[in-house]
């Protein structure tokens, strides 16, 4: 597995996949924080990409991403990362939507747990996720980040929702 960081507003993003797709993308903080492991490798040409795109989404020029993504799971979990993906640049969504969404409405916890363990947020735009309430709910890169995130799709979007 090869590695590299990224520096961007929200603090050094860890980045980690193989020649052909990105399986990782870790904040520096939070509960879902990694660090690489002592078998990686630290090479930044396989991230040109997604290091570019990045870029681009933390200057207010991208909305979408490209990338070959390594997404792993069970069904129940693919299915929930596939969702999230659907949620467009600057609106969020709730636990139980996405729920409905995969045809699943009284799976809101697991759709919860499954949201919480993804592994390419960002990307996989897990940040649109909010309580049903409207309130900003727990995130593996902690609540100032998602909020940063909200706020910057927000002030880039060309109908913001106010957070």
């Amino acid at each position: 597995m090869y590695y590299c960081y990224l520096e961007t507003p929200i603090g050094d993003l860890l980045l980690a996949g193989d020649e052909d797709a990105l399986s990782l993308v870790s904040f520096p903080k939070g509960s879902m924080r990694r660090d690489p492991e002592d078998d990686w490798i630290y090479n930044e040409k396989p991230f040109a990409v997604a290091r570019q795109q990045l870029g681009e989404y933390f200057a207010g020029a991208r909305k979408d991403f490209d990338l070959p993504l390594r997404l792993n799971g069970t069904e129940f979990q693919l299915s929930v990362l596939d969702a999230l993906q659907q949620i467009p640049y600057g609106e969020t969504t709730s636990y139980s939507d996405i729920a409905e969404r995969i045809g699943r409405p009284k799976a809101v916890r697991a759709v919860g747990a499954a949201n919480g363990r993804n592994p390419i947020p960002i990307i996989v735009p897990c940040h649109r996720v909010i309580g049903s309430h409207g309130d900003l709910t727990g995130f593996g890169g902690g609540l100032d980040t998602k909020e940063a995130l909200l706020r910057l799709e927000a002030e880039n979007s060309q109908f913001p929702h106010v957070i």
